[in-house]
């Protein structure tokens, strides 16, 4: 049997369902299972060998891409596909493309794209992420296998980032600390340049840490403001790691510290100690999954929020100290 899941549109969604991925593995172990997803998380699949493969559908953001989407998928022949996204038009184009079993979630006014759908669980428990995901197929009657998730890395990707770490004369002697300042969503879950800056040369000063900036090239600027209010320049990598690159040199590191973001899930599955600094979002939800972990947590009157930029004086990140990230930092090593 060939199943397809249609994955979340983000890595850090992405990795969330990994757990559940694997399970519908687990109980069909005879099955080819592919994902369904955006090109920007398609490598995240080729780094377990659990899955066949995935496929890179188009944004839907026109019929023609729906029905280029559906070609696609019909030319595999899938007999079952199961949905993690909610939108009607990912079901949509998994009826377009006459997948003949097609489960998910009864939402958006689906159901009667669905052979077998159920309706989302009330979410007043604040359950995290992953047991949303986990949830749907125990609603569709699949069994769940508990234990702590993890995600394998290549061999050569480890040793070219390595190799990558000894030309910058990064000493494994030292403490590498990897800092993720980005976060796509917005400027509302970003803790500022100036006190990622401050952290950074408490890391140094005081550990004698090496320093490395990782997101993506449209946070190079990010990164080199971060850098600017520096005496000693941190190593700057933004734009420049694939998937598997960067979970290669995340398995490196020391520590991560982060905001509420992709690479947060990802290193949080390799089980690299972690600090995630959380403003308008809710941990228990979205947070780091398993431990090595530590979360810092403010709040403020209007939490929580969806705002992609805070219009009122941003506390729920602007109250988080360098200092108090610091001393997270030292528990963690």
């Amino acid at each position: 049997m060939k199943i397809l899941v249609r994955m979340p549109n983000w890595i850090g969604d992405s990795v969330l369902a990994l757990p559940a991925m694997k399970t519908i593995k687990r109980n069909y172990p005879e099955s080819e299972v592919w994902a369904g997803t955006q090109e920007w998380v398609k490598d995240l699949f080729a780094m377990d060998d659990m899955f066949a493969g995935a496929i890179s559908l188009l944004e839907h953001k026109s019929l023609k891409n729906l029905q280029e989407s559906a070609k696609i998928l019909r030319k595999s022949r899938f007999d079952l596909g199961i949905l993690f996204t909610n939108s009607f038009a990912s079901a949509l184009v998994f009826a377009m493309a006459r997948i003949p079993q097609r489960w998910g979630y009864k939402k958006d006014g689906r159901g009667l794209l669905l052979t077998k759908g159920i309706p989302i669980q009330s979410r007043e428990n604040r359950a995290h992420q992953v047991h949303y995901y986990l949830d749907l197929l125990l609603g569709l009657g699949l069994k769940e296998f508990p234990e702590e998730h993890s995600l394998p890395i290549d061999r050569q990707e480890k040793t070219r980032a390595e190799e990558w770490l000894g030309s910058q004369n990064i000493q494994i002697q030292r403490p590498l600390i990897i800092i993720s300042p980005g976060a796509y969503y917005g400027s509302a879950k970003r803790w500022p340049a100036k006190k990622y800056a401050e952290l950074a040369t408490l890391l140094q000063s005081r550990m004698r840490a090496q320093v490395l900036v990782i997101g993506s090239a449209d946070e190079t600027p990010l990164a080199e403001a971060i850098s600017s209010l520096m005496s000693e320049r941190p190593h700057i990598l933004t734009g420049n790691t694939s998937l598997p690159r960067l979970a290669a040199l995340l398995s490196l590191a020391d520590l991560l510290v982060t905001n509420d973001s992709g690479p947060m899930h990802l290193a949080n599955i390799l089980k690299v100690p972690l600090v995630a600094l959380f403003g308008p979002t809710e941990p228990a939800r979205t947070g780091p999954y398993q431990q090595p972990a530590m979360v810092i947590h403010k709040g403020a009157p209007c939490w929580p929020c969806s705002y992609r930029q805070c219009p009122f004086d941003h506390r729920c990140m602007m109250d988080i100290s360098p200092e108090e990230v610091f001393q997270a930092c030292q528990k963690l090593l």
